[in-house]
């Protein structure tokens, strides 16, 4: 972990971390990489993967494709509306 990985990671997450604060992430994430590092010398061989917590097959509903909603049942529980469109606040770039 170096300052230039940070600060790659903070960019692409949108992300803004103080610079009183960097040296403390830098410290978290290469402590999260050494434990990275100390599973993948654990030896897996013949463990089945896990696929379910529950034993057995996993308990899936059958995928029933059915019609969408319509626009008169979509907006009936919205906030706010207007014709056929939600009405969100403005979002801040």
């Amino acid at each position: 972990m170096n300052k230039e990985l940070l600060h790659n990671l903070m960019h692409i997450s949108r992300l803004h971390i103080p610079e009183e604060e960097q040296a403390a992430m830098l410290h978290d994430l290469a402590e999260m990489e050494s434990w990275i590092h100390k599973l993948q010398e654990v030896d897996t061989t013949g463990v089945v993967p896990l696929t379910s917590i529950v034993e057995g097959q996993p308990n899936l509903r059958a995928d029933n494709p059915t019609p969408p909603l319509d626009h008169t049942r979509a907006l009936a529980n919205a906030y706010k509306k207007d014709s056929n469109y939600f009405r969100v606040p403005k979002v801040k770039t």
